[in-house]
């Protein structure tokens, strides 16, 4: 309110009122309050919590301003419904996005700080497929008990063989050489959770919560044009823009840090043997496609490391590969190489698959979110990013101790789940050999062209 002093704003008697309750006591102000609500409960408190610290930070920061588009937010679910954001609100300070940022953000905190509350990977959104767990004393972080953990990683079905033969600068290349698909990483439950938080994700960048260059979201000027699309961890230009930076990472640019519900999916997706924790990535690009959008023929930029991957969500639907790609319409192309790309699936793309062959997205059929990490090439890094602590010494997961008896036999089998090569008869062979020590002692050991310019419209001044 205008004229009020700080001391006695109602930020200051929240947080007066938050500092006389117990961790537990702030966990019960969520139960029964909706998701949109608990969200914006859960920004409170964070920016609240934080409050300090966010202040130090913005005062070493640029003073210049950035303005945000602001719209009314409509069904943004529907799919028929959805609309753009055009209307230019009111020019909006660096503090003023920042405070408003939601649950998803973590600021950095105080030495002293009280426990950030719980993230999405919680007890909540992570658990068994069954959706019946009951917590045991070997219950981990993520809510899954040791044994469960293993039982879901070791249902991951996993594709790695694909092969499709061009004939490259004379020579005969198998151009889809490092595609991998994986499925079963992510539960239906796993999913909601993240579709919800990619919806939030939309419903701030329209009302200008998000930093200037996170969120776009063009006009639709034709069909496959004008795709929803948020940044996090680097801003990434796929044309020159208006300012003249080349298509890459633009490295004086900010954007809003990973949410830690995609550094959750990180970190599982390194645990459970899809990303090598050589390339943990740093950086990911979110994408909601409405029908018929879609993404031109392109190899991903070099500014970012291999392998990469992106994780599709709400339809499936078919990416194109080919050192060749036709385009044939607006959203229609053409190419060798058609692969699926089921409900929950994570593709990674490294060697020929990423370098050699061309990939495109043609016109999706249905609604659709995809979000693709990918890990900055340490050159490239911007001027401002700071590492995540989440994402370091982050090591995939291996079942330990092995028994005395049968341990090279156990490791081979081991070795051929990861691969995607287990059988029916080499699973009963292990189970027989090491049941009763595996059931003694079931802990884990972590061992070692066409795109909207983004930001065309309201790009920073410095």
């Amino acid at each position: 309110m205008a004229g009020k002093s700080p001391e006695l704003s109602p930020e200051n008697e929240w947080m007066n009122l938050l500092k006389n309750l117990e961790s537990s006591q702030i966990a019960q102000v969520f139960d029964g309050v909706c998701s949109d609500c608990q969200s914006l409960l859960k920004s409170r408190l964070l920016s609240l919590s934080n409050h300090n610290t966010v202040r130090k930070t913005i005062e070493m920061s640029s003073s210049n301003s950035c303005s945000s588009e602001t719209s009314t937010p409509s069904s943004y679910i529907d799919n028929n419904q959805q609309q753009n954001s055009n209307n230019v609100g009111t020019p909006r300070s660096k503090e003023s996005v920042r405070s408003e940022r939601n649950t998803n953000y973590e600021s950095p905190s105080p030495v002293n700080a009280k426990p950030q509350l719980r993230d999405l990977f919680s007890n909540h959104g992570l658990s068994p497929s069954n959706g019946n767990h009951t917590p045991s004393p070997t219950t981990t972080a993520n809510g899954s008990s040791d044994e469960e953990e293993w039982n879901r990683f070791s249902q991951v079905k996993r594709k790695k063989d694909f092969v499709h033969y061009e004939r490259v600068d004379g020579r005969k290349v198998n151009v889809v050489q490092g595609l991998e698909l994986h499925t079963g990483v992510f539960s239906a439950e796993e999913q909601k959770k993240i579709v919800e938080s990619v919806y939030n994700f939309q419903k701030m960048g329209r009302k200008g919560q998000l930093m200037e260059r996170t969120y776009s979201e063009p006009l639709k000027w034709m069909r496959g044009k004008g795709r929803v699309t948020m940044q996090f961890g680097c801003c990434y230009n796929y044309a020159v823009d208006k300012d003249g930076n080349p298509p890459g990472i633009v490295r004086d640019e900010e954007v809003d840090p990973l949410p830690p519900l995609f550094k959750q999916m990180i970190s599982r997706m390194v645990k459970w043997h899809v990303l090598p924790p050589t390339c943990v990535p740093n950086s990911c690009i979110v994408n909601i496609y409405d029908e018929g959008d879609c993404i031109p023929p392109h190899i991903d930029h070099h500014d970012f490391l291999r392998p990469f991957c992106t994780v599709s969500f709400l339809a499936e639907c078919n990416i194109l590969f080919g050192s060749s790609l036709k385009i044939l319409s607006p959203g229609e192309f053409a190419g060798p190489v058609s692969i699926p790309l089921p409900i929950g699936s994570v593709l990674v793309l490294k060697g020929n698959g990423a370098d050699v062959a061309k990939h495109c997205v043609p016109a999706v059929p249905a609604k659709r979110i995809s979000v693709t990490f990918r890990r900055m090439d340490d050159s490239k890094i911007p001027y401002q990013f700071s590492p995540e602590p989440d994402l370091l010494n982050l090591k995939p997961l291996v079942r330990s101790p092995l028994p005395k008896v049968g341990a090279a036999h156990q490791n081979q089998h081991q070795q051929s789940v990861i691969n995607g090569r287990a059988n029916k008869s080499d699973s009963q062979e292990t189970i027989i050999n090491s049941n009763a020590r595996v059931l003694a002692n079931n802990s884990f050991v972590l061992q070692t062209d066409e795109f909207p310019t983004l930001g065309a419209l309201k790009s920073r001044k410095r």
